[in-house]
């Protein structure tokens, strides 16, 4: 047992190291090196393909040798040699095929690319190739919609389905988009929805469009024509007239409440992927128009990736985590009501990965290694492994390999098993495919930094020396300075695992020549680069506020010290602008002059110095004022203090004082005094204390082992004075820690070891030389000694071989070269945990009801948990439904109880099921062992309702009703209800009927009923328990034949005749007034036609708005831009009868192939002129007679 943990440790260990230090091959710098193949780029899995232009299908690799390629295409090999339109790219795996002879769909399949070497195989993801669509919108001829004021209104769209799909809007005849609002708005299916109609929603002209964005096509839906009517404004013949034909088929609508358009019910649902834009819409209708909210009943909204569509009828949420699952709340409100709807998401997400997809591995023969392909989803996704494109159960077996669900652990690697590796990992929303190498190598150290480079940086800058290598195995880094004398460790050095060492603070002593070692089994490499530190850029001369009469000049002064080998370059900037191009500004390196100074050259002035490595900035404000300004009180910042003095020098203490600059007629308001610690921290800063403006001294309060250095600022009203020249150097002596470091604590990272961690000291509270730390422990409760060990550079020690999960006292103190700091505070840690070793005793179960059992255990001993003790789990399943006709079941769960708890509930049972159970306690390490499994019986329950329930064999007084037995039957059925009542057409509910009928019926017939009825029926299932709920179902009885002749025979009536042929004469002589009006002015140009009725043409789109360009009124009928015509110029009419003429008055128009109108209106055809004759007028069409009745009406 104990070797098998030892194993489980060294590999973790192993799995960590080969994290850190996996490397790629660098192809680019190392020529010959071998590789196994890695796929660079490929196609995406949906390929969406333009069926106008060739099929490219991506496939690159690089790889030593460069690797050959392959396809398969729906499963099977593709050879592309046997297909002329078919030929793959030199040196490349992508695909080309010519579709000039052949069409596109022919290639819609799905392809696979193999890239392989002597090395190993890659391939590719499944790239599914489909062509984009465009296909036509069915015809149709659309009815006028005529509505009454005030009710609600759907306009469908239903545009054709297209591959991707298109995009909708809704515009007139003059390509303008219709107004949307809070009353009129698009839903998410493109559908137009009105709360409520007005009479200005009266138009003839809806018409919904949709654009397809691969082709760059647009498609028209049929004109919709909308007439909205008051009934108050039409007289009482009219409206007769309009009811008689079955116009409205209610009263004149009234102020109402809101209900919800869409969705119905509720409540509904949604689920959506992680990741994906979740869209949610109610639309509701009532009067006055409703206003939509929307909450989240669980939490609050994603402020972030939340926004409002649609006048607050959508709510848009983008890049969906698992966080925005739960149920949403939508609202909709006016003055009469308020309506909700709850809409429940679901999020579940394709596959990703948790750290990144599995990376190459470099080896070298002997070591050992890690391959992970850790990854997430919802559901949880399956984990399949590949070596060299071929399942890995399937592969040769080796016995340094050994994979464990989404690891693969590698062994003592021999030379030659070099391959690349697939995982895939997958659910029902998607999958990943990667591909990793294992690169077996045996190579020397290579260092592939510049030889001789050469690295400048500023004094008081970090400064990094790279040192990037290859190597197999990885080496090993070593840095010397010049001489070689000693390897650079420790301060100021800091080594990084890329080989670069960092310098966290240059001074010039930094400066040299710097040789980087990199070695290993195989040999030594060595690589040599210089560093030079520079003197900082500072501006000494900072230029100053300015108040100059306007004509006069004025010089802002700009005075800097540099590096001498780093020649700074000057910028002068106005308002963080470019300066003028004007001639009255004169830059100089160290200042700028403007002569006869007007208005304009009034603001802010900066210069800017710059070098290649650094640059220091100054500004100043410049006002300009009349010729002959009135005095006025300037005031500025103060001048620096001068004459630093110290005085009184103790050994923790000094007295500083010093001497006020001018104020400038503001009041000096505090000093602020800083200190440089040129030992620790050289060309730093830092503010020690602040004293009132009145004041000339300071006593402050020191630190021991320190080279202060003091200056002074003074504060007015305008802000900081430039600093004082610095004081003398007073060095305070090194002295014995005051304090021990804090935040010391114990934990176990393994179950035998001791992490004792710290908070180190600071340089300025090491109060000497050599500070290091004295760490002790001892088990508690045990007097033992302490034992002690030494550390320096670090802020933790790890103590191996204790016992688990065993209380320990920990003590650090901090130590230098002048003794020891205080006694030190004990803190309390544990030693690491490790699997609980044993299982809660007397496990039992106590029933509560049929849905409800509490679990009871003993609790685990503390000794046998070996960790802090989480909780208890109760792992339960449902093995079987009691009932015979149920199926076998296993739906394992997991409840979770934390603390020191002794029982639970399990909530949520099956009633009349059979359940098995155990409890295992857990602590930070995992769980442990399983108590005895046991098992109960929950009791019976009330039935779930019939799975079904139909009406047959419907008769004028009988009917027969059948069903099937329910799904959750929860016990064994006794028997059935059967209620029934009848239905008024005012859907008032009768008197209710009730049987029982037995436990195995599956229909019954019912007698005696009424005739032309309609009935209610519910049926429910009973139990011992009680019954369940209820299915219902409606049916009306058949008419009785006696009243159906009767209602007949009032067609032979006189009367009835007579009226009808009153009504018949009236619209004729309507329709006869109607024809003498059209034809009373003759013929009309085609323009007044066009004018009148325009025919929706098809123009231009921009992309910007979706809007129509210029209508164009040439009669050379040119195409619509990007549309196709036929080489000679023409576009021939399709033969059907079915165009646009048949939809509304005009001549014929041209349209493409893809159904785009590209035409305008034209004259009367050729063929229709010799059928009709020269002197006939043309022929009033159906609308237009609908058009002249409305006119009159």
């Amino acid at each position: 047992m104990m070797e098998r943990r030892r194993m489980d440790a060294a590999l973790l260990v192993l799995f960590l190291v080969h994290l850190a230090t996996a490397l790629e091959v660098p192809l680019d710098l190392l020529e010959g090196l071998p590789q196994p193949p890695t796929i660079t780029h490929q196609s995406p899995k949906d390929y969406i393909i333009d069926p106008r232009e060739n099929i490219i299908i991506q496939c690159e690799a690089k790889g030593k040798p460069h690797p050959s390629f392959s396809w398969t295409r729906n499963g099977t090999h593709f050879d592309i040699d046997q297909d002329p339109n078919v030929t793959m790219k030199p040196h490349s795996g992508t695909l080309v095929v010519d579709i000039s002879r052949t069409k596109a769909e022919q290639y819609e399949c799905v392809y696979q690319c193999t890239a392989r070497n002597k090395h190993g195989t890659a391939v590719s993801n499944n790239i599914v190739v489909r062509q984009s669509r465009s296909p036509l919108w069915s015809k149709e001829k659309i009815k006028p919609i005529v509505v009454q004021e005030g009710v609600s209104l759907v306009l469908p769209c239903r545009p054709p389905a297209g591959l991707p799909p298109p995009i909708i809007f809704w515009m007139d005849n003059n390509f303008q988009r219709l107004p949307q609002s809070r009353r009129v708005s698009q839903s998410l299916n493109g559908d137009l929805y009105f709360s409520n109609v007005l009479r200005e929603d009266s138009r003839n002209d809806y018409i919904c469009y949709a654009r397809f964005p691969y082709t760059q096509t647009i498609q028209q839906k049929q004109p919709i024509t909308v007439k909205v009517l008051n009934l108050d404004a039409i007289n009482d013949t009219m409206a007769a007239f309009y009811n008689d034909t079955d116009l409205f088929s209610e009263d004149p609508a009234d102020e109402r409440k809101p209900t919800f358009l869409i969705p119905s019910g509720p409540s509904s649902s949604k689920m959506v992927l992680r990741g994906q834009v979740l869209e949610m819409e109610c639309i509701a209708e009532g009067l006055p128009t409703p206003e939509i909210s929307w909450t989240k009943n669980s939490g609050d909204l994603p402020v972030n990736r939340t926004s409002y569509l649609h006048y607050q009828k959508t709510l848009r949420i983008v890049n969906v985590s698992e966080s925005d699952a739960g149920d949403y709340r939508c609202t909709a409100r006016n003055k009469l009501g308020t309506v909700y709807h709850t809409i429940h998401i679901m999020v579940k997400a394709a596959p990703f990965w948790i750290s990144g997809a599995p990376r190459n591995l470099v080896l070298a023969p002997g070591e050992d290694g890690v391959l992970t392909c850790r990854a997430s989803g919802t559901p949880k996704p399956s984990v399949t492994w590949a070596m060299n494109g071929i399942p890995i159960e399937n592969s040769p077996k080796d016995l340094s390999r050994k994979v464990e669900d989404d690891t693969i652990i590698f062994s003592v690697v021999q030379s030659g098993s070099s391959a690349v590796y697939q995982c895939n990992v997958s659910n029902d929303y998607g999958y990943l495919l990667s591909n990793a190498f294992v690169n077996v190598l045996s190579e020397t150290p290579r260092v592939l930094t510049q030889a001789n480079k050469v690295y400048q940086v500023i004094k008081n800058h970090r400064a990094l020396l790279d040192c990037a290598s290859f190597g197999s195995p990885i080496p090993r880094i070593t840095w010397f300075k010049d001489s070689r004398s000693s390897t650079l460790d420790g301060d100021p050095y800091m080594h990084h695992d890329n080989g670069t060492l960092e310098i966290h603070v240059a001074q010039a002593h930094h400066s040299g020549k710097y040789t980087c070692v990199a070695r290993n089994t195989l040999g030594i490499y060595e690589n040599h680069v210089y560093l030079e530190v520079k003197d900082p850029t500072r501006i000494l001369k900072q230029p100053d506020y300015k108040q100059v009469q306007r004509g006069r000049s004025v010089v802002f002064e700009c005075k800097v010290t540099y590096d001498p080998s780093l020649q700074p370059t000057v910028t002068w900037l106005k308002d963080d602008g470019e300066l003028p191009d004007d001639e009255r500004l004169i830059v100089d390196f160290d200042s700028l002059t403007i002569t006869d100074v007007t208005e304009n050259d009034a603001g802010v002035y900066t210069c800017i110095m710059n070098t290649t490595l650094d640059q220091d900035s100054a500004r100043a404000e410049l006002t300009v004022v009349g010729a002959t300004p009135t005095p006025a009180v300037v005031y500025e910042r103060p001048d620096p203090p001068t004459d630093l003095e110290l005085t009184d020098k103790k050994k923790r203490s000094v007295q500083l004082t010093w001497t006020p600059g001018d104020e400038h007629n503001s009041p000096i308001q505090k000093f602020l005094i800083q200190y440089e610690d040129s030992l620790h921290h050289r060309g730093h800063w830092h503010n020690l204390t602040e004293v009132p403006g009145t004041k000339t001294t300071a006593h402050l309060k020191l630190s021991p082992y320190v080279h202060y250095i003091f200056r002074v600022l003074a504060v007015n009203s305008v802000g900081f004075s430039r600093p004082s020249f610095p004081s003398r150097m007073f060095k305070t002596e090194p002295a014995a820690p005051d304090e021990n470091p804090t935040g010391v604590h114990g934990f176990g990272t393994e179950h035998d070891n001791l992490v004792i961690s710290w908070k180190p000291l600071t340089g300025l509270q090491s109060n000497g030389p050599g500070l290091h730390y004295k760490v002790m422990w001892r088990q508690k409760l045990m007097e033992s000694d302490w034992t002690k060990v030494t550390v320096a550079n670090n802020s933790k020690f790890v103590v191996s071989g204790t016992p688990t999960f065993v209380p320990y006292e920990l003590k650090v103190q901090a130590v230098n070269d002048h003794g020891a700091g205080p006694e030190p505070a004990i803190a309390h840690g544990y030693s690491g945990e490790d699997l609980p070793v044993a299982a809660p005793e007397n496990v039992q179960a106590v029933l509560l009801n049929s849905t409800l059992s509490e679990v009871h255990w003993d609790p685990v001993p503390p000794k046998s948990i070996r960790g802090h003790l989480k909780g208890y789990k109760v792992y339960y399943w449902r093995e079987r439904s009691l009932h015979k006709h149920n199926p076998h079941h296993v739906e394992k769960q997991i409840l979770t109880f934390s603390g020191n708890h002794t029982h639970g509930i399990l909530p949520g049972l099956h009633p009349f099921s059979l359940y098995s159970f155990n409890v295992r306690v857990y602590n930070g390490k995992g769980d442990g062992p399983p108590s005895p499994t046991q098992q109960f019986e929950t009791p019976e329950g009330v039935p779930g309702p019939p799975t079904s329930l139909v009406v047959t064999n419907t008769n004028m007084d009988t009917l027969t009703l059948e069903w099937n037995p329910p799904h959750d039957r929860n016990g064994h059925i006794t028997g059935y209800t059967l209620k029934y009542q009848p239905v008024n057409n005012s859907n008032e509910l009768g008197p209710v009927e009730e049987l029982a009928l037995p436990a195995n019926a599956t229909s019954f017939t019912l007698l005696n009923l009424k005739y032309s009825t309609r009935y209610k029926f519910y049926l429910n299932a009973k139990t011992v328990r009680g019954a369940g709920t209820a299915i219902s179902q409606e049916a009306v009885t058949i008419m009785d034949e006696a009243v159906t002749s009767r209602q007949v025979d009032i067609a032979t009536q006189g009367w009835f005749i007579g009226l009808m042929c009153a009504i018949a004469l009236l619209i004729l002589i309507l329709l006869i007034i109607c024809f003498i009006q059209r034809n009373k002015g003759g013929k009309y140009p085609v323009k007044e036609k066009e004018d009148a009725h325009t025919d929706p043409e098809f123009q231009p789109m921009k992309d910007d708005d979706c809007t129509f360009g210029e209508y164009s009124d040439n009669e050379d009928h040119k195409p619509l831009k990007g549309s196709r015509t036929p080489s000679n110029g023409t576009v021939k009419r399709d033969d059907s009868d079915d165009s646009l003429v048949d939809y509304g008055e005009g001549g014929d128009g041209q349209f493409n192939e893809d159904g785009s109108f590209i035409g305008q209106y034209s004259g009367k055809s050729v063929s229709r002129e010799t059928a009709e004759g020269h002197e006939s007028s043309e022929a009033p069409s159906p609308i237009n007679a609908m058009n002249s009745l409305n006119s009159f009406v």
